[in-house]
């Protein structure tokens, strides 16, 4: 399922119109978007809860080469799946 896929399905489901599907889509993807950029975590009861976590600098290997490569820290976003989810999906 793409964006598109999601939008059309969010229309029908909920008897509006894509462009307004589309727009309730975009504005949902901004604020987590938002809240996730000032550390915040965004949690969505039975769906899950998205968060950020700080990955470490490390070294790593050139596969190609096989030569020892610093890999910088960055941030990560992560999702852990709510119950409700995770028992529609089993």
């Amino acid at each position: 399922m793409n964006k598109t896929d999601l939008i059309n399905g969010m229309a029908e489901n909920a008897g509006i119109t894509k462009a307004a599907a589309k727009k309730a889509l975009d504005s949902l993807l901004i604020d987590i978007e938002g809240a996730l950029q000032k550390g915040n975590r965004v949690s969505l009861v039975g769906f899950g809860s998205f968060s950020v976590s700080r990955r470490a600098a490390r070294d790593g290997r050139n596969p190609q080469t096989g030569k020892t490569i610093r890999i910088n820290a960055k941030n990560v976003v992560k999702f852990k799946a709510g119950s409700d989810l995770s028992g529609a999906v089993n």
